[in-house]
């Protein structure tokens, strides 16, 4: 066996976890509009459940609003009733021509509620990389047991040392960078 056999699976689930923690973190709600925050709402749509996006035009003309606009006008009390029952807690105005999201202010309370979800959601990301770094130390220690050079495992252990750390610096970084969206004003 390579020593790649062991560290190319760990990184790839390292390189899944932040790009999971990155996907998570854009979830969610900042004070800010973000189209994203609308993806994980379903619709019924000709007896099947679709996202908002594949029944509407979604736009954002400024910081605090997002706009849908529906396709067929059958859409209009499906979305407004999705959008209300999920855990947006937006209420839409509908104008018969469009559905409107106004994103409130956060207050500080809800921003520190936030902050700990996603510090929550980057612990899970941690988690993720120490456990593929974890697999891949021990597949290195079986590899031993069937013949690999000591040495090469030592050093193959180091390597995956250095993708946790790097994967680790790279999950503080969005951290670091939601907290600062969330916080500011």
């Amino acid at each position: 066996m390579e020593v790649k056999d062991y560290i190319n699976p760990a990184e790839e689930k390292m390189q899944m976890a932040v790009a999971y923690l990155d996907e998570s973190l854009a979830h969610i709600r900042a004070g800010k509009a973000n189209p994203k925050i609308i993806d994980g709402i379903k619709v019924m749509y000709y007896g099947s459940a679709a996202p908002i996006s594949n029944v509407a035009n979604i736009s954002v003309p400024d910081a605090r609003t997002i706009v849908i606009t529906p396709w067929e006008k059958s859409m209009f009390k499906e979305i407004e009733k999705a959008i209300i029952n999920s855990d947006l807690g937006i209420t839409p105005e509908n104008n018969g021509e469009v559905i409107r999201l106004s994103i409130p202010p956060l207050t500080q309370e809800r921003r520190t509620q936030l902050v700990k979800q996603s510090k929550a959601e980057a612990e899970n990301a941690k988690i993720s990389v120490r456990n593929a770094r974890r697999d891949a130390i021990d597949g290195l220690k079986k590899a031993v047991k069937q013949g690999m050079p000591e040495d090469v495992e030592k050093d193959a252990e180091g390597s995956v040392q250095k993708l946790h750390d790097k994967y680790l610096k790279k999950i503080d970084e969005l951290f670091a960078a939601k907290e600062k969206e969330i916080m500011t004003v």
